[in-house]
């Protein structure tokens, strides 16, 4: 163990920084190109910047409590920065900095298998070149990127008989999203059973039951003005409630069979492990019991975006595929590692560098870093006057705004969108409203836009204050 302690780990650390810096220019540039949204980005900076202001986190988004949507303690902490300086980059630094430091405990679970350091090395970065990795970097924010490394901290720490530091990762999970109490208790119930790390498993076990049921029947409840958590009517075919869906599952398991056997399903476990196909072992699946209530949320919910490697509802599948590429790499040697390679025209490279080829393909193939001289650049022609009309609003009253507008304007208690189904029952309650009839933006259409600027132009208490390529700011007169 004392010698495990002293390994070299600096090239790790250089990838590290390296891949921070690369995610955090990436989500920046992407937030300048106005291309970030009020889900989730701007709902987080609302909520961060309301708690650094020491007033109540209520989105006015979701017309809810930030405790009432996930119970992301976790947001009270990372606050703290914005008393520093209130700034959305700040989110987009915790996000990189939690999303590149998740390769430090893989690397470190590897070397605690057995793997020598080039493997283990390679095996960071499999992590780093992830698909999923990178592309949710680049979706806005999610607290629950910073459970990422907390996972895997957690699986080392378990293996590593720290018990302290296993219950200091698992109370950081339990902080970032309350629906990640069932992966907790699933990982208890791997590494009880499976693992046989009897104390970390039933503290995680009993951890993980224990804030699903605080945080589905009470918390969100009493957050959310009674009612449970809005991402139940995503599996409305199987109940009404948490508790309902649970006994459904239990006794009508005809509900599910046709979402766990169908195309859809194939398709979406074949994004999750092809860029670790080759590492994979039937005997060594085990620590995937651990994903299973994560990949069955994903697999049996009515949106589709819960089967992608673009948004951020498999991350906590990851650590669990790659603690089973490391078992399955553990008791594999090198040469049955290439055998795979034989008919490629690279049947003589060591298998690190098969592992990190295997990985940029991958990469190559469903990273969404094409983006960037793609649909990232639709909305140029109308970026200066976005850019120009923002610095007329300077103050902090309500703004009416688009999506992609909002996440720049959320240092205020009050901004809400222009939803052509939810259209504002007054106007009168926004001080500013900041269009975009070119491009409306996400639930609205040039009609409703069209139709907004015109009730603007004739309402008594507002005056067009700025007007350029289709942008149009209106200012209520004071």
């Amino acid at each position: 163990m004392n010698n495990f302690k002293h390994l070299k780990y600096e090239p790790v650390i250089w990838s590290i920084a390296l891949f921070v810096l690369i995610f955090f220019l990436s989500s920046s540039v992407r937030h300048a190109l106005f291309e970030s949204n009020a889900f989730e980005l701007g709902i987080y900076d609302q909520v961060a910047y309301l708690i650094g202001q020491g007033q109540t986190p209520f989105s006015s988004f979701l017309e809810i409590h930030h405790m009432g949507n996930h119970a992301a303690l976790v947001m009270y902490p990372v606050a703290l920065l914005y008393k520093i300086y209130p700034d959305v980059h700040w989110l987009l630094l915790v996000q990189a900095v939690a999303l590149a430091l998740g390769a430090l405990p893989t690397w470190s679970l590897a070397r605690q298998a057995g793997l020598n350091n080039s493997i283990s090395r390679a095996i960071a970065c499999i992590y780093l070149l992830y698909p999923l990795v990178f592309n949710v970097n680049l979706f806005d924010f999610h607290p629950e990127v910073i459970a990422l490394p907390a996972l895997l901290a957690a699986i080392l720490a378990a293996r590593l008989n720290q018990t302290l530091w296993f219950c200091a990762a698992i109370v950081l999970v339990l902080s970032c999203k309350a629906v990640l109490s069932l992966t907790v208790a699933a990982m208890g119930l791997w590494l009880l059973c499976f693992d046989k790390k009897r104390n970390c498993g039933l503290i995680a076990l009993f951890l993980g039951a224990a804030w699903f049921l605080i945080t589905t029947q009470a918390v969100i409840p009493y957050f959310n003005l009674g009612r449970e958590h809005a991402g139940i009517g995503r599996y409305q075919y199987l109940g009404h409630s948490v508790l309902e869906i649970a006994v459904n599952l239990i006794l009508k398991p005809n509900l599910i069979l046709g979402r766990l056997f169908s195309l859809d399903t194939i398709e979406y476990l074949a994004l999750l492990t092809l860029p670790v196909i080759w590492w994979l072992s039937p005997r060594h699946l085990t620590p995937l019991i651990s994903a299973l209530p994560m990949l069955a949320m994903n697999i049996l919910s009515d949106i589709p975006a819960q089967r992608d490697l673009i948004h951020q509802y498999s991350i906590p599948i990851l650590p669990f595929l790659l603690v089973a590429v490391i078992a399955s790499l553990a008791n594999r040697n090198q040469h049955e590692g290439k055998k795979i390679f034989d008919k490629l025209p690279i049947p003589n490279y060591p298998l690190p560098r098969i592992i990190i080829i295997w990985s940029l393909i991958a990469f190559l193939a469903l990273a969404k870093y094409g983006y960037f001289w793609t649909i990232y650049l639709d909305s140029l022609d109308t970026l200066p006057a976005t850019r120009e009309a923002i610095t007329f609003i300077n103050t902090k009253g309500s703004v009416l705004t688009t999506s992609h507008v909002a996440p720049h304007l959320t240092h205020r208690p009050v901004v809400k969108l222009t939803e052509a189904n939810t259209p504002p029952t007054s106007l009168a309650e926004f001080d500013y409203v900041l269009l975009n009839l070119r491009y409306p933006g996400w639930m609205s259409d040039r009609a409703f836009v069209k139709n907004l600027v015109t009730q603007l132009k004739n309402h008594p208490q507002f005056q067009l204050k700025y007007q350029r390529d289709d942008i149009y700011l209106f200012t209520k007169s004071q």
